[in-house]
């Protein structure tokens, strides 16, 4: 019983995360327009390379993972 109980957990907070992407996601429209994001255009032909958007998403990720592996294994 107590892996279902984990797999609840973690699947409510996939939802919670998902959901709050969708709420919030007007208001991130500074997200791929950071400094670092590289653009580039030459007539009809634009090139955009999220670098530092893909950084801190990595980094955020990242985190989510490390908390969840730290609070299923503490020590």
């Amino acid at each position: 019983m107590p892996q279902l109980g984990w797999v609840l957990i973690v699947t409510g907070a996939v939802l919670l995360a998902v959901g709050g992407i969708l709420v919030f996601a007007p208001n991130l429209s500074w997200l791929g327009r950071l400094p670092g994001d590289l653009r580039f255009q030459r007539g009809n032909v634009e090139v955009f390379i999220p670098l530092t958007t893909s950084l801190l998403v990595s980094a955020a990720v990242s985190g989510i993972v490390w908390l969840i592996r730290w609070l299923r294994h503490p020590g």
